[in-house]
C-alpha cells in the first residue's frame, strides 16, 4: 500500500485499501455495505485498491483468483469498463510464441472463441490466474453488461484511453445491480439439497425452495451459508443462501411449512431458501 500511495500521489490521487471475502458480498447486508464503502471512496475522490482478505479468508470463502475478483468488483461499482492486464497483449488463436498465430481483436460472444485452446497468460508468473481465469472473468463481466479489454500491462495506457489494443469483449448481457451475480460466481457451496420437483425457473417464475420440495440434504453447513440445489439426477441447477442448519433439515423433508410450524414452532414456517437469495445456474 505504501507503493500504491507513493505512485498515485504523483498525480494527486489518494488511495484506500479495501479487503473483501466472498462472504462479504453474497449476503445481502454485507453486499450493500461493500457497495456503500466503495461508492463513498469514489465520491471522495479516493481510488479503492481491492484485494482478497487473506487474513480471514479460508478455502471455503476464497474468490480463487484476482481476475474473478476484478470482474465482480467491476459489477459491484457499476464500472464502465474492466481492463485485465497480463504479459501478453491480448487473446490469441493459438500459442502467441509460435508463428502463424494472430491476436483476436474482438469477442462478441462465447462462440467467437469456442475453437480457441486457452493456455497460461505468459511467463511473468504474477498473480494466481492465467489466461483461462482472465477469459472467464471477461465472460462474467460481459454477461453483467460490462465491456472488457484484455491486454498487456505495457499497453494499459492505450486501453484506458480507448486506443485499439488487446482483445475487446463486447457486452453479452444487461447491466444489473443484483448481488446474485456474486452468489453465482463468488460463493463456495457448503452443502447441497437434492430436489424432488422441477428445477427453479428463471426470472418471473423463480420460486423459493420449501421443505416440501426436498428429497434430501448433504454436507455440513449453518444458516446463512451458500448451498447448491440439485435435481434428482445430481445436476446443480441453482445456488442459494440457506435459512437452516444442516442438522435441522432432515426432519423437515417433504413437510409443509404449516405442519412444521404447528409441530416445531413458528420459526419453522419459512423457506429453506428464499427466492431473493437464490440464483439459477444450470
Amino acid at each position: 500500500m505504501a507503493r500504491y500511495t507513493a505512485s498515485f500521489a504523483r498525480y494527486g490521487v489518494r488511495v484506500g485499501q479495501v479487503l473483501l471475502t466472498t462472504d462479504d458480498t453474497s449476503r445481502r447486508a454485507h453486499y450493500r455495505n461493500a457497495y456503500r464503502t466503495l461508492d463513498q471512496l469514489l465520491t471522495m475522490g479516493a481510488l479503492p485498491v481491492v484485494n482478497e482478505n487473506d487474513t480471514v479468508a479460508t478455502d471455503e470463502i476464497r474468490f480463487g483468483d484476482n481476475d474473478r475478483l476484478a470482474a465482480l468488483v467491476a459489477h459491484l461499482v457499476r464500472a464502465d469498463l474492466l481492463v485485465l492486464l497480463s504479459d501478453v497483449d491480448g487473446l490469441y488463436d493459438g500459442d502467441p510464441s509460435k508463428p502463424g498465430t494472430s491476436r483476436i481483436a474482438e469477442v462478441t460472444g462465447p462462440e467467437d472463441i469456442a475453437h480457441v485452446e486457452i493456455g497460461s497468460a505468459g511467463k511473468a508468473g504474477v498473480g494466481t490466474g492465467g489466461m483461462v481465469t482472465k477469459v472467464e472473468a471477461a465472460r462474467i463481466a460481459a454477461a453483467a453488461g460490462i465491456p472488457v479489454v484484455l491486454t498487456s500491462a505495457s499497453r494499459a495506457a492505450d486501453a484506458l484511453t480507448g486506443r485499439d489494443t488487446g482483445t475487446y469483449f463486447h457486452r453479452t448481457g444487461r447491466r444489473s445491480a443484483d448481488r446474485l451475480l456474486w452468489l453465482a460466481h463468488a460463493s463456495t457451496p457448503q452443502g447441497s439439497h437434492p430436489r424432488r420437483r422441477s428445477r427453479p425457473r428463471r426470472r418471473r417464475g423463480k420460486k423459493s425452495l420449501l421443505a416440501a420440495g426436498l428429497a434430501g440434504v448433504e454436507g455440513d453447513f449453518v444458516a446463512g451459508d451458500p448451498v447448491e440445489l440439485r435435481d434428482t439426477a445430481g445436476r446443480a441447477v441453482a445456488r442459494g443462501l440457506v435459512n437452516f442448519d444442516a442438522k435441522e433439515i432432515p426432519r423437515m423433508l417433504g413437510r409443509s411449512t404449516h405442519e412444521l410450524a404447528r409441530e416445531l414452532g413458528p420459526e419453522y414456517e419459512r423457506e429453506i431458501v428464499h427466492r431473493d437469495d437464490l440464483v439459477v445456474i444450470g
